[in-house]
């Protein structure tokens, strides 16, 4: 646990200080919210472009033949308010149903340099289950940095919460930390970001595989943004493969994709 903490203050340490305006390609994290795997950054989905966009995504978690299907959509508002849901229909288990819901939403402060929101989710687990059904929520600040790295265009993303559970108390404070690489981009044009976040929270209180509660949850993986196509620029257009909870037995292949359409 101490090496993964190194390694994310140094990548931090060299990405941080040399703050640059470029590009985000905010995709979705699992649970629907703007950002990377399982942390929210601190931008909205189309914060650069658009009043009023549509994003609809659709995430897959898959292990040991098993898998948990995530669709979401959000609504990017007034370039500064996120509104988002998403649906985890997971595996039963003895026979339980265990879909859960998730609203969020996000608020960017009007800050230069970083990006900085404030949000929050709320969660129904269970909820088509009466006997096992119960509610949760979490609060959090993300900021998100831009600067380079090996003069690669380089985010960084610091998160720093709490999560509520029903008839639960603990003390608990949720922290995040996460990098988007854009890789070799006079190779790759742009399409290609290496992502990678690190987390002592999970996208939901019950996830499926990309579990946090024990020793933290590692998630990295390639981020496509075929958007860079010039027929497709002018939507969003993206495409995940990934590996959730790398440095453990429950480690899982996940893949997914996000189309966004700028309303006005």
């Amino acid at each position: 646990m101490k090496r993964i903490w190194i390694v994310c203050a140094v990548i931090f340490a060299a990405t941080a200080p040399v703050l640059k305006a470029q590009h985000s390609l905010s995709g979705m994290s699992f649970n629907g919210s703007t950002g990377l795997y399982s942390i929210p950054s601190g931008r909205t989905g189309w914060e650069d472009s658009s009043s009023f966009a549509i994003d609809l995504g659709y995430h897959a978690i898959i292990t040991e033949g098993k898998a948990t299907h995530i669709p979401k959509m959000s609504f990017s508002l007034f370039r500064w308010v996120e509104l988002s849901a998403a649906m985890d229909f997971q595996p039963k288990e003895h026979n339980q149903n265990q879909t859960d819901f998730i609203g969020g939403l996000k608020l960017q402060l009007p800050i230069s340099r970083t990006s900085l929101a404030l949000g929050g989710n709320i969660q129904a687990l269970n909820f088509s289950n009466k006997n096992i059904n119960y509610i949760a929520g979490q609060v959090y600040i993300a900021v998100t940095f831009a600067g380079q790295f090996f003069d690669m265009p380089a985010e960084t993303t610091v998160v720093l919460g709490k999560t509520f559970i029903e008839d639960q108390s603990d003390s608990n404070v949720d922290f995040g930390m996460g990098f988007e690489l854009v890789l070799f981009p006079s190779v790759f044009e742009g399409f290609v970001r290496w992502i990678t976040d690190f987390a002592n929270f999970s996208y939901s209180v019950e996830p499926f595989s990309a579990n946090a509660w024990y020793r933290g949850v590692l998630n990295t993986g390639i981020r496509l943004d075929l958007s860079a196509i010039p027929p497709l620029s002018r939507f969003k257009f993206n495409v995940d493969v990934l590996m959730t909870d790398a440095f453990d037995d429950t480690r899982a292949f996940s893949a997914g994709v996000v189309f966004g359409i700028p309303i006005f």
